[in-house]
């Protein structure tokens, strides 16, 4: 898991977001990333990057996903674990313990094993060159 705070939810945040997260992983390794239809994950800048970093692939969710589901569980996760009992002085404050309560929980998370098996709602490969266009 990685995470990172931004102020905005730009272009530009997603691609150095996208930026981090390949320094992080292994040369060999396949990136995946499941994330929303947002218009921000959609631009030539996302587009430029994917093309120079074949290993990373965008999988877009739809709405009646239950990916979509996993990640809101995550989110809830965080609001209950660190949100609703924190103080925190200011937003740097903030941004700090989210990033240490995300490290510390990737540094003991099992690797998710995604089983899918209702074929009439897939996403396939091609799906992302699709919308890339």
């Amino acid at each position: 898991m990685h995470g990172k705070t931004a102020a905005r939810h730009t272009s530009a945040e997603f691609v150095d977001f996208l930026g981090q997260v390949v320094s992080q992983c292994r040369p060999e390794q396949e990136i995946h990333i499941i994330l929303d239809n947002l218009s921000a994950h959609q631009t030539q800048t996302v587009r430029d990057f994917l093309e120079a970093h074949p290993r990373v692939r965008l999988h877009f969710t739809p709405t009646y996903s239950s990916w979509l589901n996993q990640v809101q569980l995550w989110f809830a996760k965080i609001e209950r674990d660190v949100i609703a009992r924190g103080v925190f002085t200011s937003v740097p404050d903030l941004a700090r313990k989210l990033r240490r309560y995300i490290n510390a929980y990737s540094a003991n998370a099992p690797p998710i094993r995604w089983k899918y098996s209702d074929v009439t709602h897939h996403i396939r490969g091609n799906d992302l060159a699709a919308k890339s266009h």
